[in-house]
């Protein structure tokens, strides 16, 4: 294999995973949408003194985005959409 096509490969793998993990986070917010909105809430006309004041509501948002936006979750959709992927042509992303 040459060099430029190895190049196109790792350019392909790495598109792939970018739009992986935009799903990955997509699905999370979307399970977090309750503690997104009371985060934002708190956040609301605030600069810099948001990091104290809204502590509670980002550690809520943390602890429910985590089991959505892990590496075992984006391995996990790595796996499934190479199973897709098997028996088909060239990926386009």
């Amino acid at each position: 294999m040459g060099y430029i096509q190895e190049a196109k490969e790792n350019q392909m793998k790495k598109k792939v995973e970018e739009a992986l993990r935009s799903k990955m986070k997509q699905k999370a917010l979307k399970e977090c949408a309750e503690y997104a909105s009371k985060y934002a809430q708190c956040a609301a006309g605030k600069t810099i003194s948001v990091v104290w004041h809204c502590r509670k509501q980002a550690k809520e948002l943390n602890e429910c985005l985590h089991p959505y936006t892990n590496d075992t979750v984006l391995e996990e959709m790595k796996k499934e959409y190479v199973a897709q992927q098997e028996g088909k042509g060239p990926v386009i992303v």
